[in-house]
């Protein structure tokens, strides 16, 4: 039986506080760094989300069996190796021995075992996370620190998926004792931090994990306030009472405020997170692909960059960035053309002064200003848009997933896997979670055809042949790929962006 190793071959290249909290003590303690998020997630439990800002917090509070850091690469975590068998229908993973869960629990194989059954039975069905496991069939305890995982079908983006969300070890004795729910606010790992206390929409605060396997974190405490209000992030920042904001919050219209300070830095760094304004498929004039069509013509893409956000975005024609392994650079977004727009809504029957409905997060002040802009675009061809904000989490949790958006609604992604099946199967195939409308055995069948392909080359084909239908059914408005921006306190040292915000903070130290 002839055994492949993995690990170079499938390393990858490169909301609003109270005023209490807003007077709270300046984040100068030694040790202790205050990071801004502009959202809680509300919950901890790897299974419940899908949210870089729940990232951004947990891969300090937990670890996966491998890691994948802000070069991109995949490298060992609670598994120092792995091997293909059978293959590719088999994977061994040979785990790291003495680690210890924060609550004293030992990490063996069962621990992994339990992972995995816990996200791929009925409580992984209430998440959004079980979709990108479903190529598992079981995982098999060999002995304490090797286990084996069966395949249905060979996973080509399995070990990359392996170092996010879902995925992340879990403790089995704590669950069974303590229960899902208390879990879901009481979060245990074998990450660098461990949990202290949590205060929903308030903050989670965490500690050192001098018993990490990777040796003890540089700082003593890790504090994260959930501010969406950017300007008084921004705000905080420059107090001195948040020593870290992280993306999406700063607006481009307050990086000068930013640059201006001597106390402060902006670091940015190309990311894979896209906007888009996908189309209600199923209601309205939007079903129908010509008036889809009709409204991005209609919309000057490149002015919006240029204008609202200071270059800091490229536009673009597929919901991807170019980090994205399927993407295809020959793909050309669709000219701002006022013209050819109007007689495709003529065509369609649409009358002047029809309207749509865009709904957006009401949290984030530059997409706001972006959506303004495209509503003032529609209104120069004869649609008039209208704008509702929601509350993030419900729009995300309640209005998107239960099909009640209006024509237009706000979705930006970040591709976790760097991979553009996790964005093209969660936003196209039937049934998921945020593919309220759409219903397309076509699309279907191209999404499963390619999830258990190892040749790379005749993959990324078949995701480009994605990427071209979804364009030319235009499934969404796409609008840009914008970078990764941190405002940071020049005390922080030893701070590395990254690209999709899962900020691994144990090397960082405050002056």
């Amino acid at each position: 039986m002839k055994i492949k190793p993995l690990i170079s071959a499938l390393a990858l290249s490169a909301t609003a506080l109270s005023v209490a909290a807003l007077t709270a003590t300046p984040a100068l303690a030694a040790g202790k760094l205050t990071v801004s998020s502009p959202q809680d997630p509300g919950s901890w439990d790897p299974i419940d989300t899908f949210l870089i800002n729940w990232a951004s917090v947990a891969t300090n509070i937990y670890d996966g069996l491998v890691y994948r850091g802000p070069d991109l690469k995949i490298v060992p975590a609670l598994a120092t190796s792995w091997e293909e068998l059978d293959d590719g229908k088999r994977i061994r993973f040979h785990l790291r021995e003495n680690v210890k869960f924060h609550d004293g629990e030992p990490f063996n194989a069962e621990a992994v075992k339990f992972t995995f059954e816990r996200l791929l039975g009925d409580e992984g069905a209430k998440g959004p996370q079980r979709s990108n496991y479903v190529s598992i069939d079981k995982v098999e305890v060999i002995d304490d620190n090797t286990v084996d995982f069966h395949l249905k079908n060979n996973d080509p983006v399995l070990i990359t998926k392996l170092a996010g969300y879902g995925a992340m070890i879990v403790p089995p004795k704590y669950i069974k004792e303590k229960g899902d729910e208390y879990f879901n606010s009481h979060p245990v790992g074998t990450g660098p931090f461990k949990f202290v206390s949590y205060k929903p929409k308030v903050g989670i605060q965490l500690a050192a994990f001098a018993d990490h396997w990777g040796g003890a974190p540089k700082l003593s405490e890790l504090d994260y306030r959930f501010i969406s209000e950017p300007s008084t992030a921004v705000a905080e920042l420059q107090a001195g009472r948040v020593d870290l904001v992280i993306p999406p919050t700063i607006p481009i219209g307050m990086i000068p405020t930013i640059e201006a300070d001597p106390k402060l830095a902006l670091v940015t760094t190309a990311g894979p997170t896209v906007y888009a304004l996908r189309y209600n498929t199923r209601d309205g004039i939007t079903a129908d692909e010509r008036v889809r069509k009709a409204l991005i013509l209609g919309v000057d893409r490149d002015t919006i960059i240029k204008s609202i956000l200071g270059g800091q975005a490229e536009p673009i024609a597929s919901f991807q960035s170019a980090l994205s392994f399927g993407y295809d650079s020959s793909m050309k977004p669709l000219p701002f053309d006022p013209a050819a727009a109007k007689k495709l809504l003529a065509e369609a029957g649409v009358k002047q002064g029809s309207t749509v409905q865009i709904d957006i997060r009401g949290n984030d002040a530059t997409f706001n200003e972006v959506v303004q802009a495209v509503s003032s675009y529609l209104g120069m061809i004869g649609i008039n848009a209208t704008i509702k904000p929601y509350e993030t989490n419900v729009l995300l949790n309640d209005i998107i997933p239960q099909g009640k958006t209006g024509a237009m609604f706000q979705q930006s992604w970040g591709g976790w896997t760097f991979d553009y099946d996790n964005t093209a199967y969660s936003m196209y195939h039937s049934g998921e979670k945020w593919n309220p409308y759409d219903n397309d055995p076509k699309m279907d069948k191209l999404l499963e055809s390619q999830r258990s392909i190892t040749d790379r080359p005749k993959r990324e084909k078949i995701l480009q042949e994605i990427a071209h239908y979804a364009a030319d059914r235009a499934l969404e408005m796409p609008l840009y790929n914008l970078k990764a921006i941190y405002g940071i306190n020049k005390r922080v040292k030893n701070f590395v962006p990254a690209p999709d915000n899962r900020l691994r903070l144990n090397e960082v130290t405050v002056d």
